[in-house]
């Protein structure tokens, strides 16, 4: 399959220089225009101020790139015909010759393909409060379950069921590191009451990501809790998910439509305030996973 990349992702691949993964769905589906293409610049900032090479991953008119130009960027964020692509998506959106913003699982495979160890999110997707019934998991947990990229991230996002998410993670062997916690993120906040495997920085990470590859592992999670001056008090968010969730189940709304429903539902009840958590997050998120990387390149 061809996949294309920027000079300068392409240049840091041959010369085995520390890179960061980063998605696109983000952009197309997770923030309104502009703060979308405002947060996807600037984490890309915080990553090459960090000693890193920032590599956004897409579907670009049938290509998957690694490497989005800024126009391309733009264009994600505005237009409204860029799919939302899962791993079991990419196939169709190149053949079809589309646009398509990679989700957690998508980002990985890509990201994978190029050898790129590092991938910096807001929140992963995982069980769904309804799964009992619905049986919705997301992609992402089967993608960290087989592939070897290290998800820096937020946790999950609040508006999943947080334990059972935790609990299909250590079932299928995916290895959960706090950076700078014992607990567990929910996302927009830095509390779940849900243990990680343990808090550690990020050289003890990429050792332990090593033997992790070394005995044939998956991904990994490193848990970051958003920044305190942004994180929000949990019992508060819950009711606003809460109601967030009745507002999708009353209008309908299933599959790869909840979560972007959900966040943007969550927005509107908090007033914004969910969104600057989400953004504030997501530039920590990068500025852990160029660490990482540089920490990885040195060996």
């Amino acid at each position: 399959m061809r996949i294309d990349t920027s000079v300068a992702v392409a240049t840091a691949i041959a010369a085995k220089q520390p890179l960061v993964a980063l998605e696109s769905t983000v952009i197309a589906h997770g923030l309104p225009y502009p703060q979308n293409v405002t947060v996807a610049r600037e984490m890309e900032a915080v990553i090459r101020a960090g000693g890193a090479t920032p590599a956004t991953i897409g579907v670009v008119a049938g290509v998957a790139t690694v490497g989005l130009a800024d126009e391309v960027l733009e264009r994600f964020a505005q237009a409204s015909d860029v799919r939302k692509l899962a791993r079991r998506d990419i196939p169709l959106c190149i053949a079809d010759g589309a646009y398509g913003a990679t989700t957690v699982s998508a980002t990985m495979a890509l990201a994978h393909q190029k050898g790129i160890e590092v991938f910096a999110t807001g929140g992963i997707g995982g069980v769904h409060r309804d799964a009992r019934s619905s049986f919705d998991i997301s992609a992402d947990l089967t993608e960290l379950a087989k592939t070897p990229v290290i998800v820096v991230c937020a946790g999950a996002k609040s508006i999943l069921d947080l334990p059972a998410t935790v609990e299909y993670l250590e079932t299928v062997g995916v290895p959960v590191y706090g950076y700078g916690t014992n607990e567990f993120p929910a996302f927009y906040s830095a509390k779940s009451g849900l243990s990680v495997n343990v808090a550690a920085d990020v050289h003890t990470i990429a050792r332990a990501w090593r033997a992790h590859r070394a005995l044939g592992g998956g991904g990994m999670i490193v848990a970051v809790p958003p920044p305190a001056e942004y994180a929000l008090d949990p019992a508060e968010i819950e009711q606003h998910i809460l109601r967030a969730l009745a507002q999708a189940d009353a209008a309908g709304i299933r599959g790869q439509a909840v979560t972007p429903f959900l966040l943007s539902a969550v927005m509107r009840e908090t007033s914004g305030e969910s969104m600057r958590t989400n953004m504030a997050l997501l530039q920590n998120n990068a500025r852990i996973a160029a660490a990482l990387a540089v920490a990885l390149a040195q060996g």
